[in-house]
Order: structure tokens, then C-alpha cells, then sequence
């Protein structure tokens, strides 16, 4: 029984060592390495650059407001009530200052004159022969100027030079002392108006640039800014004189810039390099060698696809990554492949 037992527990050794050998578990081979992450992207270059701050805005072309000079449009009325005769105007006609632009009907004053004509010649005739008083003669001659100056306001003319713009009666149509019978605007003398937000009308001051953005772009000098507030809709009203010729037509709505600041010789990153963290902190992804590593800057004025850029270390022709920029992680390792 021994004998059996000593065999028993030798097979049982054993069968451990070959489960030993055999049957255990392989060790674990150790982790691979993972490869570095190379991220293709673009990159551009610091420059030096001069950036402006503009406030935009709307505006409307219009005449020239009176001022120092009187006002650049006016709208024609008959200086007496009638029957319009004549239309001498037409639209887009250039008319000089006291051309006759219409005539009213002069039949009902042509009796009135020749009537006191007849009764001053009547009155001179008295006087000769000593029928009449001195004075009877004057109130003659006073009759027959007023009729003969009533004559005269028959012919309505233009109070400015300029260009007919808009003609408002036909011939045989009346005309009052309020209606007016045609529109006349300088338009070598008009103005871009705006209204600009409270909000940043205290970064306005006169003889600053506006540019008109039309087709051509026109460039003026800001001429006033409102002291007061549009309570209607906040804003501050502000113009500025055009030069004559610029081909812009009144009533145009126009987008505009007005030029609030330069900058000149200013650190200045490709506007697409810029971008912000999840902390709403701008950074620019600063190139290093095969690197690039994330760098906060403070950002300013922004022009043209650029945009100012403040930080440690920062210099001209330093390079920053471009296309790939938003979410790089830290200290990755990149590929350029500009085009």
C-alpha cells in the first residue's frame, strides 16, 4: 500500500510539472508601442502689416442739407396761383439758376395791365389839364408796376442750378402756391447720411474717412455727427459731403465703413490661424521644427484676412499653422503640405 502510494503522488507530481509546461498561460506580450500621431496641415507666416477699425453701416444717398451754403435741392412752386401754360423742362435736364422753367396762363393779368396802362395814360392826360391830383397819378403808376410785376411771376424759374429730376404738372393743369410743380438737386453736391448705433458713436469724429462700397467705391470725409440720439431707433445721425462726379444718384442705399482707427507696422497672423480654446482664449498653433505647439495670443484689429496678434515670443516670419489649426492637441507632431 506504501509502494502504491508513492506511486500515486510521483504521477501526480508529475502531471503538475506538465501542466506547468505545458498548459500555462503564455505571458502577456508586452503593449506595442503606439505610433506618433502626424497630422498633415498648412501653415503661413507672422507679417508686419497696417490694419484700420472701421464702424459699418447703411446709408442713403441725398442732396447737401443747408448749411454754409444753402441747400443742394429745392422743389418749384408758382409764386402766384394759375393754369400751368407752358412745361419748358424736362427730367435730366441741367438747368441754370433762374431759367424759366414754366410758364402760367397770362390772359387774366394781360387784362389787369393793359387796364391800368389805359388808367395812368387817362390820369397823365388829367394831370396836363389840372383834373386830377398828383397823388391819382402816383396810385396809377403803382397799379400798373404791380400788374406788370405780376406778369412777371407768371414765369416760374429755377432758384438753383442743378438738374430737373422730377416734373410733377402737365400743360393745362393748376398750380397753387404749395404744390410743388417740379424738383430741381444739384447732383455735383450730394451727401451719404447714416445712422450710426449710440454704441459707437463716441469712436466718430469729423474728418474721419468713410468708404462708400458702391460700384465704383467712393471715398469721403465724415462732415457731421449728431449730438443727439434717434429715440426711435438709437442711433446717431452722421454724413459726410461727396466729391462731385462720383455717379452716385440720391435716394441709393449703400453700404459703407467708416475708418475709426490705423494701425501701422502691426504683428499680424493669417485670420484662419487664429482660433479659439475651449476656454474662449485665442491661440495660434506656433510652429517647431516637425512640431506645433499651441501658444495664447490677444488678438485687435482684423483686415483683409488678417488679424492682430499679441503674445510672448512672437516675431515676424515665425511660422503658424493655417488649415488643421482648431483642435490640434499639444506638442503634435505635424506634416506641412501646402500646396
Amino acid at each position: 500500500m506504501k509502494r502504491i502510494a508513492v506511486i500515486v503522488v510521483c504521477l501526480a507530481a508529475l502531471a503538475g510539472l506538465a501542466w506547468l509546461v505545458w498548459f500555462k498561460p503564455a505571458k502577456a506580450e508586452e503593449a506595442e508601442k503606439k505610433p506618433e500621431t502626424e497630422v498633415p496641415v498648412q501653415v503661413g507666416k507672422l507679417k508686419r502689416v497696417t490694419l484700420h477699425g472701421y464702424v459699418t453701416a447703411y446709408g442713403t444717398i441725398e442732396p447737401e442739407p443747408a448749411g454754409e451754403r444753402p441747400a443742394a435741392s429745392t422743389r418749384v412752386v408758382a409764386a402766384v396761383a394759375g393754369v400751368v401754360a407752358q412745361v419748358k423742362c424736362v427730367e435730366g435736364q441741367r438747368v441754370e439758376k433762374g431759367a424759366v422753367l414754366f410758364e402760367l396762363d397770362p390772359r387774366a393779368v394781360d387784362v389787369a395791365v393793359d387796364f391800368a396802362e389805359k388808367t395812368l395814360e387817362r390820369q397823365r392826360k388829367l394831370v396836363q389839364i389840372e383834373s386830377t391830383s398828383q397823388k391819382a397819378l402816383q396810385e396809377a403808376e403803382q397799379q400798373l408796376a404791380a400788374a406788370r410785376a405780376q406778369r412777371a411771376l407768371l414765369q416760374v424759374q429755377a432758384p438753383l442750378a442743378g438738374t430737373v429730376v422730377r416734373v410733377n404738372v402737365k400743360p393745362g393743369e393748376a398750380a397753387d402756391l404749395t404744390t410743388p410743380l417740379a424738383e430741381v438737386i444739384d447732383l455735383d453736391r450730394l451727401v451719404v447720411k447714416t445712422g450710426i448705433p449710440a454704441s459707437q458713436a463716441g469712436e466718430l469724429k469729423p474728418g474721419q474717412e468713410i468708404q462708400v462700397l458702391s460700384q465704383p467705391a467712393v471715398t469721403a470725409t465724415l462732415s457731421f455727427i449728431s449730438p443727439a440720439v434717434d429715440t426711435n431707433n438709437g442711433t446717431v445721425l452722421a454724413w459726410a459731403a461727396l466729391p462731385a462726379g462720383s455717379g452716385l444718384r440720391p435716394g441709393q442705399f449703400v453700404p459703407l465703413r467708416i475708418v475709426t482707427e490705423v494701425q501701422t507696422n502691426c504683428l499680424a497672423a493669417p485670420q484662419e490661424s487664429v482660433v479659439t480654446d475651449i476656454h474662449d482664449h485665442s491661440i495660434i498653433a506656433l510652429v517647431n521644427g516637425d512640431e506645433a505647439a499651441q501658444t495664447p495670443v490677444q488678438t485687435g484689429l482684423r483686415e483683409n484676412g488678417w488679424v492682430e496678434v499679441k503674445g510672448s515670443g512672437l516675431k515676424e516670419g515665425d511660422s503658424v499653422v493655417t488649415v488643421g489649426a482648431y483642435g490640434l492637441p499639444e506638442k503634435t507632431k505635424i506634416r506641412v503640405v501646402n500646396l
